[in-house]
């Protein structure tokens, strides 16, 4: 096949170290040789300081702290009240007192202190699909800080009319939101996940027996408590309730301030199942049937342990509901929805198998049980795994799914397939050799070798595509749509069968 044009920006999207969230800090549960907790000792510690030096210190933190941060005042107030139950003076505190324990109780986190990539890019949620014209666009990214702890952020801009990225500055003062229960859970997503966890017992069904199929968390504890006061099997209760309450919040809701940008907003771990990382999380702009306009990504929790798939909601990028997703086609990683339901049914791209890719189907969007197999790795530059880089971009021509082949050496790179719009199980089409690879100056980093793309956007003739480099930074990428789907038309790139 003839080559492909690909257009590199030469400007590219790296970490910032610089930009900072004041996370709450608690020294390790070790026992100090007095026989106390790390945290408990030094409470004892700050509270022992003279009051009258008290403001000096806490003026001295302010000074170099707070225009790093938004409301430095009020977070360190929260994180003081963290601790502060460890005393019966709490109440008697002053307020620089308290302002100076939560100093002692914050640290500073830096969310891309060691890397930043795998970005996906939607249209902005006041952006209208109408073509080529000037277009602004929301870009998740995944940015790894201390620890190898990934979270989800974010970065904005414009395109003109040629295709032409322009980034707005990054927002300088981080911010985390705040969490809260979901509205719902859904009971049969629930207990199917239940089982999958390896709890579908007799305890977690007779704690599901009593509840509707949609529940709150307030119902849930309500039920647990009457099973608790019945009396529970000791062999396995005890871990069945433990395994039933850190489900339940593994699904929550965090809103940010209105008046904080976009780019300052950062979705950082908070559920039990992603305390080592929210990982790689695919955006895709789905419209409704009656025109409706919302945000869904999906991304890979981790625990240090396992994997679990996690859905996004969103419709204004400011307040995010977080949801499980459950059943045989929702496991492993890369899981992504198409933008519109296809026969009145969801479809989203699955790697169930580490290996494959997997067409599954679903009514509610959070049970995935029915999946066919889609497409298998037939080319050597991805015979290792294939998997998708993004959710798939409609066309006149069909479905257009960019995936990512892993090859000699673990080499990644980017190739494409074409899918029927009516029968998305119908491979059309399929790149016989990769769309784009690492360049050299692309190869070096974290983890070298690496091209890897979370989504991608059409605007007008071109399709826009940023890519994670090597684990190190983002690049863009602009390819004719055209070309890229002449090619996939071509006899030759028929797939095998």
């Amino acid at each position: 096949m003839a080559p492909i044009p690909i257009h590199r920006d030469t400007e590219t999207v790296r970490a910032e170290p610089r930009r900072v969230l004041a996370k709450p800090y608690l020294p390790g549960e070790e026992i100090t040789p007095g026989g106390d907790l790390r945290a408990e000792a030094l409470l004892r510690r700050v509270l022992a300081i003279p009051e009258d030096e008290v403001p000096a210190l806490i003026a001295e933190i302010l000074g170099q702290f707070a225009d790093r941060h938004r409301r430095f005042e009020e977070t360190l107030e929260r994180h003081s009240a963290l601790v502060v139950h460890h005393t019966r003076i709490g109440q008697n505190l002053s307020r620089a007192r308290r302002l100076l324990i939560g100093a002692y109780f914050t640290h500073e986190y830096s969310v891309e202190g060691a890397a930043l990539f795998n970005p996906s890019i939607v249209l902005a949620p006041d952006s209208r699909e109408d073509g080529g014209g000037p277009q602004r666009f929301v870009m998740s990214v995944r940015a790894v800080g201390e620890g190898h702890i990934s979270s989800i952020g974010f970065r904005t801009g414009s395109l003109d009319g040629s295709g032409k990225v322009v980034f707005d500055p990054p927002g300088k003062l981080l911010v985390s939101g705040e969490k809260a229960p979901p509205t719902w859970y859904g009971r049969r997503q629930f207990q199917a996940k239940l089982v999958e966890l390896g709890t579908g017992n007799a305890v977690a069904s007779a704690v599901l027996a009593t509840l509707q199929e949609r529940f709150t968390r307030s119902d849930l504890e309500a039920s647990i408590t009457r099973l608790e006061q019945s009396g529970l099997p000791p062999s396995i209760g005890h871990e069945t309730i433990k395994t039933i309450r850190l489900l339940a919040a593994s699904s929550y809701i965090t809103s940010f301030p209105e008046d904080s940008a976009l780019g300052e907003r950062v979705l950082f771990p908070t559920g039990p199942h992603e305390t080592q990382g929210m990982e790689d999380a695919r955006f895709v702009r789905f419209t409704d049937d009656d025109g409706s306009v919302r945000f869904h990504a999906t991304y890979t929790a981790f625990d240090g342990r396992e994997i679990i798939p996690q859905m996004i909601e969103t419709a204004d990028f400011v307040t995010f509901a977080v949801s499980t997703l459950s059943g045989s086609a929702a496991q492993n990683k890369g899981m992504a929805l198409f933008p519109r339901r296809v026969g009145g049914e969801y479809l989203m791209l699955s790697r169930k198998d580490r290996e494959n890719l997997y067409l599954a189907r679903s009514s509610d969007l959070r049970l995935w049980n029915d999946s066919v197999p889609l497409f298998r790795p037939s080319s050597p530059w991805e015979l290792l795994q294939i998997g998708n880089c993004g959710s798939p971009l409609e066309t006149d021509e069909g479905w257009l799914v960019l995936t990512h082949g892993v090859g000699p050496m673990r080499r990644y790179t980017l190739g494409a397939l074409l899918l029927d719009r009516d029968d998305p199980t119908r491979v059309l089409g399929h790149l016989p050799v990769p769309l784009m690879a690492p360049s050299p100056a692309e190869r070096e980093g974290y983890v070298p070798n690496v091209l890897y793309s979370c989504g991608s956007l059409i605007h007008g003739p071109w399709l826009i595509i940023p890519y994670g480099f090597s684990d190190t930074g983002i690049g863009i990428a602009r390819v004719p749509l055209a070309d890229l789907l002449a090619e996939l038309r071509r006899p030759a790139s028929k797939p095998p069968g």
